[in-house]
């Protein structure tokens, strides 16, 4: 359940050859039998079974030191296989050595890559049926360079399919960034722990299937070396916060049991937002919840959801939050168990101070979401520099308004999804979710998870507001902020996926379609 970065996994492998005393060349043999072993697997589902044959693409590294172990396996396992080094093998040093050498006595056929234009012989992958990339590994970063490069655009020009040796040759093991030149692989046989380049995007679309398969590396190597990054799954839920999904709840139980929900959410003009909150946050469980709105705005609202208490805050006359004194929303959260606001509240002159009042004047845990985030981002401040909460603080930014937060653009704010959302935790005090796909949840002390449900059906107006009714109802019903933004997160994706189920394309699911699914 572990992400690692390479520079993680350098420290676990020399650990485990130094310390625990386990050779690298073991380590390898290991290596490259789990790739073959995942390599016929794919082969017997295609029907061939060891009909199929493998070119096996080598580059000089250890990598490709574990590329020519699967050859030998998949031989002895009764396939077809050959050897097309990127580099001259005599490069090749170390165990990577070692193994050429024994494929060169094994009489495993051999030939070197020449680019085009430098051998008339173009026909490198006639007679095969699929490739193992052994090419490049962990400690590649950015563009492959010669020939790599070109033997990466000949395998994509081929069409064959690609089983990866650890991580795709091209793509960073740590932020999931593609070269031009990068891999496409069905499956990438992840060698003893996942890296995190494959559980972000782009990385996640070129990995393909994603196997993790132990080498004989301890256990608990990575919990030693300090890795504190995990996929968010039920298997990771239990196993790091302590939490059994889906929630238990007691028999001798009441609805005072499961908290109080304050969300203040919605406008005139939004009232959707502020509504969807409200039923996200009583589908995940909370004993009461109540929507707080203008008072103007809230007699138009009665009767959408009769299991809502409607809370009128006072204000002048015209039903929107700039009439609402901060104050009265923070008297109305005082016997709230957990606040949600921002959603569809929109926006006007002065709400950043507007927006501070609140957060230091409410005692409970508070979740920051949509327009709050934004007014946070254009008052230059950020929750963590402002007096710091005792109660837990969860933000919910997607990339635009996680950018704004941190001032960089899109593009830079999705380069390592990862390291951002952990370090603007670390630096502001504030459990992060960063949405998108494959959301990534960052706690002040470090800890971070990237999760594993959902799909592109979610894509849809109302599947924010719906998640951070979720972890509003999860804060409310006595969870951490890391404990409930983890779970709302795997939650809210789950309920997506069993929504998307029922519907006849993933483009038509909506976030009422999500809520139902809770």
């Amino acid at each position: 359940m572990e992400l690692v970065t390479s520079e993680e996994m350098r420290t676990i492998d020399a650990g485990t050859i130094e310390e625990v005393g386990i050779p690298q060349e073991a380590l390898m043999e290991n290596a490259g039998r789990a790739v073959a072993e995942e390599a016929r697997r794919f082969a017997e589902a295609t029907g061939k079974g060891t009909d199929f044959g493998w070119l096996i693409l080598v580059g000089k590294g250890n990598n490709g030191g574990d590329g020519l172990v699967c050859a030998r396996h998949l031989r002895d396992m009764g396939c077809r296989v050959a050897v097309l080094y990127a580099e001259p093998p005599e490069r090749m040093r170390g165990a990577a050595a070692l193994q050429r050498d024994i494929a060169s006595r094994l009489g495993i056929p051999a030939r070197l890559y020449a680019e085009p234009g430098q051998d008339a012989d173009a026909g490198w992958f006639a007679g095969f049926d699929g490739l193992i990339d052994a090419l490049l590994g962990t400690g590649s970063a950015g563009e492959p360079r010669p020939p790599y490069a070109a033997l990466i655009e000949a395998s994509l020009g081929s069409g064959l399919p690609v089983v990866a040796v650890d991580i795709p040759s091209g793509l960073n093991a740590d932020t999931g960034a593609v070269a031009k030149a990068c891999i496409r692989a069905k499956v990438t046989v992840a060698l003893a722990y996942a890296k995190r380049g494959l559980h972000q995007h782009q990385g996640a679309e070129y990995a393909g299937e994603v196997v993790v398969r132990p080498i004989g590396i301890p256990a608990d190597a990575a919990e030693r070396a300090g890795v504190q990054t995990y996929l968010l799954n039920a298997e990771s839920l239990q196993a790091k916060l302590g939490l059994s999904f889906p929630l238990p709840r007691r028999e001798d139980s009441h609805k005072g049991t499961y908290g109080h929900v304050l969300v203040a959410a919605g406008s005139a003009l939004m009232s959707g937002a502020g509504l969807l909150s409200a039923r996200a946050a009583l589908r995940a469980g909370s004993g009461l919840v109540s929507w707080a709105q203008p008072a103007a705005a809230a007699p138009g609202l009665r009767g959408f959801a009769p299991e809502i208490m409607l809370r009128a805050i006072p204000d002048e006359g015209a039903g929107e939050w700039r009439q609402v004194k901060p104050e009265r929303l923070a008297d109305a959260a005082e016997g709230a168990d957990a606040l949600v606001v921002g959603p569809g509240m929109g926006r006007w002159a002065g709400d950043g101070a507007w927006l501070r009042t609140v957060l230091e004047r409410v005692q409970a845990p508070v979740l920051v979401d949509a327009d709050a985030l934004n007014m946070i981002a254009d008052a230059g401040r950020h929750p963590g520099v402002w007096p710091r909460r005792e109660a837990p603080t969860v933000i919910t930014p997607h990339p635009g308004e996680m950018a704004r937060l941190a001032g960089l653009t899109v593009p830079e704010a999705q380069r390592d999804r990862i390291g951002l959302a952990r370090d603007y935790a670390a630096r502001h005090g504030v459990t992060v979710v960063l949405k998108g796909a494959r959301t990534v949840v960052a706690s002040p002390d470090g800890r971070a998870f990237v999760n594993t449900t959902g799909n592109p059906g979610m894509a849809t107006g109302g599947a924010g507001d719906a998640l951070a009714g979720v972890i509003g109802s999860l804060l409310g019903q006595g969870l951490d902020a890391l404990e409930a933004a983890a779970c709302g997160v795997y939650w809210h994706g789950l309920a997506g996926d069993r929504a998307a189920a029922l519907r006849p394309q993933a483009a038509s699911l909506i976030a009422g379609d999500i809520i139902e699914a809770l």
